[in-house]
């Protein structure tokens, strides 16, 4: 199978969770046997056209005209992604299906499928609706409307948790059947070789203090907010403890501001974005990763916190809430309640054995159930569905258009060849002969 995916960030431009999915997707379908080319956006000294292990990636640079928003300069991605998908057609053929990643690439996705009528397969990896607690200016309406656009342009959609299984139906109207949850996964050999690094985790906390860690972006939705107020009580608790928040976005000074205000900054520590292997030495490093999300359709950051043997604590919401089994692989705590953050934090503090079980099973059930074998099958599974769903409606169509064809003649008066119109007097003759 001929695989087109179109996405506007891939290694090594990572801006959020698409990247990672796309990346460890591409390369696993391609251990599957199958051709696999990335259009995606050129950031900084990436090159053009990359042989990334056998995955095909092109890059493409927007216009040199400077777009008046972000709005516009998605549209300007989109024409360069045609372009390229077109030259990319005319020289090596058709492909046999093009999945689009979210609402930033839904226009070449349409486009290339009402040239070529090559079916679609669409990822919804998150909501605007979702992410903003509703719509609330023109921009954000459009993001929605266009997210619409594409899961209606779509043969089929893959969502990643149940729960965005139900979002989409409840906000474009989607039939249940025409929605497939596909979990995301995480690679198994993620910290192969990597063991705790002393040094490195010198840098954030000392010996005696268990490191509490979040790692993501600093935005709202990612509840750190919440975090940090639950600082006061863990330390209150357990006084030997350092908060160390990975990652960087709008929130920053905001969040640092708050540590200040609670008295705190000393505890809490911004390392900023981590590169390479740094991300994997954090994990190393940590006691504890805490995910206190107000609104998350999956939650790779966990899948990987559970591999690197953290226990985490979860948001009791999204695809969190389907991943986590309290105190089974993971805690829970109630959404945006800094009181139940702090209390699932200090029991894995206190309760060494709670702590060591949870990571024994999380541990195994992300090594059986979100490894990228099996989402790759799953994928590819949602491919098949499409291309024939595809063939269907192109047969249905051929049907259609020969019996308005015929239709047409017959009102013209004019059969088609071979054609018996008059079967009464035919049948007449046959009877005086």
């Amino acid at each position: 199978m001929r695989i087109l995916m179109l996405t506007w960030e891939y290694p090594p431009r990572v801006v959020g969770g698409i990247s990672r999915v796309v990346y460890d997707l591409s390369r696993t379908l391609l251990k599957d046997g199958h051709e696999v080319t990335v259009i995606t956006y050129r950031d900084g000294d990436a090159p053009y056209y990359e042989d990334d292990k056998g995955v095909d990636v092109y890059r493409v640079d927007n216009y040199m005209i400077n777009p008046n928003n972000f709005i516009d300069w998605i549209m300007q991605l989109n024409f360069a992604m045609v372009a390229k998908a077109n030259e990319l057609i005319a020289k090596e053929g058709e492909f046999d299906v093009i999945h689009a990643h979210d609402w930033l690439v839904a226009n070449a996705a349409k486009t290339l499928k009402q040239s070529y009528n090559i079916p679609i397969v669409a990822t919804i990896h998150a909501t605007e609706a979702g992410r903003n607690s509703g719509i609330h200016d023109e921009t954000q309406r459009y993001i929605n409307d266009t997210e619409w656009m594409l899961t209606y342009e779509a043969s089929e959609v893959i969502v990643n948790s149940n729960y965005m299984k139900n979002e989409l139906q409840r906000l474009f109207g989607l039939p249940y059947e025409k929605i497939n949850v596909v979990a995301n996964g995480v690679n198994l050999d993620l910290f192969t070789g990597i063991e705790r690094d002393y040094d490195f985790r010198r840098k954030y906390a000392m010996d005696n203090e268990k490191i509490i860690l979040f790692m993501g972006r600093l935005v709202f939705e990612k509840g750190i907010q919440h975090l940090i107020a639950a600082m006061p009580k863990i330390l209150a608790g357990y006084n030997d403890t350092k908060l160390v928040i990975a990652g960087q976005g709008g929130m920053e000074e905001e969040l640092k501001a708050q540590a200040r205000a609670l008295g705190i900054e000393n505890k809490v520590y911004f390392s900023g974005y981590l590169h390479g292997k740094d991300v994997q030495k954090m994990y190393k490093a940590a006691d504890i990763s805490v995910f206190p999300s107000t609104y998350e359709p999956f939650g790779i950051v966990a899948l990987e916190a559970m591999l690197a043997e953290n226990p985490v604590v979860v948001s009791d919401i999204g695809g969190l809430n389907e991943i986590v089994e309290h105190k089974r692989n993971g805690m829970k705590s109630y959404a945006g309640n800094a009181n139940s953050i702090a209390d699932s934090i200090l029991e894995l503090l206190y309760d060494h054995k709670l702590s060591a079980d949870i990571v024994r099973r999380a541990k195994n059930i992300v090594r059986n159930d979100y490894n990228w074998s099996k989402i790759a099958q799953d994928t590819h599974f949602t491919y098949q569905k499409a291309i024939c769903q595809s063939v269907a409606e192109k047969q249905k169509r051929q049907l259609a258009q020969e019996h308005a064809r015929k239709t047409e003649r017959l009102k013209r008066g004019r059969p088609e060849r071979g054609e018996i119109t008059n079967l009464l007097p035919f049948k007449k003759r046959q009877a005086y002969a």
